[in-house]
């Protein structure tokens, strides 16, 4: 417990230092993206260290819920949705249809007929499908484009959006979980990088769901906007008590603000995830991940029980992709891709120790910290390094310009001496495997 503690106290005395080097701006943006990541690596630690699943569509859940962040927070447009929600509905109504028609095609028919009709089914279904949507969607999207061109959303605090992101991960995680977790474990970790690509896709070219790569940005915020903190009287007389700078002060409490809301939420997942572990559940899905033939022999449906977990761990991820949405104050697909959300919180949990929580929360923070400072320690590195150099030398210019990309560099040293020397992490589960 004694090593456990200092572990955290070095981290935080990391943060401190970024306090005082740098600013307490950049310190608690650090801190806020750490929490974050510490969310999402005890969902990863929930699939892969209760129950040894490998799921490397991370990215996907996580855009699913900043996708939740906008459904839930922005306005719904009105002109769009009298130009083609019904429309929508319609072409989801016949694509439920077709579904329908091709399970009862399938039931009922045999051989070769069977198979013909499915086709024609299928067929037909898709030209009905498309013929009511892409009308539908050309309508939404002409909708004033430059700045709205989709459907919005319910206009609902954007705090809501959290719990609603848990919902759909774990909605796409049950599609998911029922068609792939039969696979093996290599197919497995294809079968879920293929559909969180997808899900990206999908993301970025319909338009009229989330505004596609032109982005939604100016989304709610569940605390106050600095602007009006520089302008509320109680604030202004709070920061000349504190003798600080208003401008200053107020981009600080904005952050702490946020780092408490994600504390919060951070400190009720842990704690769940423990209460979790450690009861009769938990101990079952460690049997299960240690010795699979072992508890069917005793009786368990493993593939059942996997499922329960695949769609726990997504759903907190989900729930971490809404709060960085949220932190962000935007929505852009783009930006989602694997090494910043898949890469990333693998290397979290384990650096931090699979099957251990505390220990993913402590790789969240580790691991992030190092992903942000590594770069301006680089840069700091590599001008004490080629001090002496002519300004004009090409081996300067050479290593001063590849400063950024040391991050990578770090990343794989610092995975390579964790496997070396402490291949359970730093904070190993108990018990061992």
């Amino acid at each position: 417990m004694n090593r456990n503690v200092l572990l955290f106290a070095g981290m935080f005395a990391l943060l401190a230092i970024v306090g005082f080097g740098q600013s307490w701006s950049v310190a608690l943006s650090i801190f806020n993206l750490c929490l974050i990541s510490a969310i999402m690596a005890l969902g990863v630690n929930i699939q892969w260290g209760y129950a040894g699943l490998f799921n490397v569509g991370i990215m996907g859940f996580a855009a699913l819920g900043g996708v939740a962040a906008v459904l839930v927070s922005k306005p719904p447009v009105t002109e769009a949705w009298s130009a083609g929600a019904a429309g929508i509905g319609l072409a989801l109504v016949a694509l439920g249809v077709t579904i329908a028609a091709t399970i009862y095609v399938r039931r009922k028919l045999a051989g070769r007929l069977r198979t013909l009709a499915t086709l024609a089914t299928v067929v037909v279904g898709f030209f009905v499908v498309r013929g009511i949507f892409d009308p539908a969607v050309e309508a939404i999207e002409n909708v004033d484009p430059a700045l709205t061109g989709y459907l919005g959303g319910l206009g609902l605090p954007i705090i809501v959006s959290w719990p609603v992101g848990g919902l759909f991960a774990a909605g796409a995680a049950w599609l998911v979980g029922k068609i792939a977790l039969g696979l093996r474990s290599d197919y497995l970790a294809i079968a879920t990088l293929g559909i969180s690509e997808i899900l990206i896709a999908i993301m970025k070219n319909e338009d009229w769901l989330t505004r596609g790569v032109k982005n939604v940005s100016g989304l709610s915020r569940p605390v106050p906007r600095e602007i009006e903190l520089q302008n509320s009287d109680w604030f202004i007389s709070l920061a000349d008590t504190l003798g600080a700078n208003v401008v200053t002060f107020s981009s600080i409490f904005v952050k702490l603000s946020y780092g408490v809301l994600f504390t919060i939420v951070l400190l009720i997942i842990l704690w769940l995830s423990e209460k979790a572990l450690k009861s009769p559940w938990g101990r079952m899905m460690r049997a299960i991940r240690d010795n699979r033939d072992a508890a069917e022999a005793m009786g368990k449906d493993v593939t059942r029980r996997h499922l329960q977990v695949f769609v726990l761990g997504s759903a907190v991820v989900g729930i971490a992709g809404a709060m960085l949405t949220t932190l962000d104050g935007q929505f852009t697909p783009g930006t989602y891709n694997p090494l910043r959300y898949t890469f990333l919180i693998w290397v979290m949990v384990i650096v931090g120790g699979s099957g251990n929580n505390w220990g993913s929360v402590l790789g969240g923070f580790l691991i992030w910290f190092v992903w942000i400072e590594a770069e301006p320690a680089s840069a700091w590195l590599m001008n004490a390094v080629t001090s002496g150099m002519y300004e004009e030398s090409a081996l300067r210019q050479h290593l001063v310009e590849s400063a950024p990309h040391m991050r990578l560099v770090v990343m794989g040293l610092i995975l390579l001496l964790v496997l070396r020397f402490s291949p359970r992490g730093l904070i190993p589960e108990r018990g061992g495997r």
